[in-house]
């Protein structure tokens, strides 16, 4: 039986809209998801709508289930969590999570949809793929109890990993970034606020995630001589500036790239992507991430959304979008 979807397209630059597609039939061993919700993964995806990802990378940005080519017409996003309707017994029926633009249904391969945990809600599910970037970044970090930690940048990548520190035992957590209006989810997630010129410096790591060259500045501005700063930030085709005089070559500093494409160099040897994803959705138990959702609007509304998005005129840290029968 044809089985119609609806899915969200950049058709040029600045621009999005929902085309209409054809499922496949599922083969044995695929599930067919209905999607309850999925989340705009905000720096990542702005890039993408604005055209402004670097042709040099355009093979390593490719989303698992991307379709067509950047810059446009392109059909990109990974953060998707829906309902298995068809598929091996052990799915049907279970709420997953799978790294699958915005589409109201879709067919894939069993392997490619992790469960999600019966306490774990669809709005906060869909930060799983976040999570599983900080579990990563963390895991390239290697902090220490007792550490004096900053995180540059209060997107949902930074309260991610501000999360996860706020819970190793003994650890400082300081959450940094240009809106005094982050302090209110500083709160929730348990770290303390500042803003860049108030952040205490002699940090043992910075972990940087604004996407802006101040913000990678100041970063190398607060550590403690032989820190490293642990730069999470994807900056387009932004050129990226830098003061490399002063501390930076006394105090030995360092910055080092972290990326989810690959599980960090310290647990590639007994971890698989997998793991760390199912890592990251039982992480996701913890109700203070819900403090990242901070609005949703309906599927149909997603070219428009997309739009203000990546125009800064709809402020938003998670927003995620409902689809019908959510």
């Amino acid at each position: 039986m044809q089985v119609d979807a609806h899915a969200f397209w950049l058709r040029e630059p600045g621009r999005g809209e929902i085309r209409t597609v054809t499922l496949p039939e599922p083969a044995r061993g695929d599930v067919m998801v209905r999607t309850l919700r999925s989340g705009v993964s905000r720096g990542t995806e702005t890039l993408v709508f604005r055209g402004a990802v670097p042709p040099g990378q355009y093979a390593a940005m490719r989303a698992p289930f991307q379709e067509g080519d950047f810059p446009a017409p392109v059909k990109y996003g990974y953060l998707n969590v829906g309902t298995v309707e068809q598929g091996p017994a052990g799915l049907r029926g279970r709420t997953v999570f799978c790294l699958y633009p915005h589409q109201t249904a879709y067919v894939v391969p069993a392997g490619a949809v992790t469960v999600v945990p019966d306490e774990v809600p669809p709005a906060r599910a869909v930060l799983a793929g976040t999570v599983e970037t900080a579990v990563n970044a963390l895991w390239d970090a290697g902090p220490l109890i007792g550490d004096r930690v900053a995180v540059v940048g209060a997107g949902m990548v930074g309260c991610c990993v501000a999360r996860l520190l706020s819970r190793f035992p003994g650890v400082e957590v300081t959450l940094v970034d240009v809106d005094a209006g982050r302090a209110d989810v500083a709160a929730a997630l348990g770290v303390e606020f500042a803003l860049p010129e108030g952040a205490a410096g002699d940090r043992d790591l910075v972990v940087h995630a604004s996407a802006t060259s101040e913000g990678l500045q100041r970063s190398l501005d607060l550590l403690a001589p032989e820190g490293s700063v642990i730069d999470l930030s994807w900056y387009g085709d932004r050129e990226v500036r830098l003061s490399l005089g002063g501390a930076f070559h006394s105090g030995r500093l360092a910055i080092r790239a972290s990326q989810v494409g690959t599980v960090s160099p310290a647990r590639a040897g007994r971890r698989t992507t997998a793991d760390r994803l199912a890592l990251a959705l039982d992480l996701l138990r913890d109700p203070a991430f819900d403090a990242l959702v901070t609005g949703e609007s309906r599927f149909a509304e997603l070219p428009d959304v997309m739009a203000r998005l990546a125009a800064g005129s709809l402020p938003a840290l998670c927003h995620t979008i409902v689809y019908d029968g959510a």
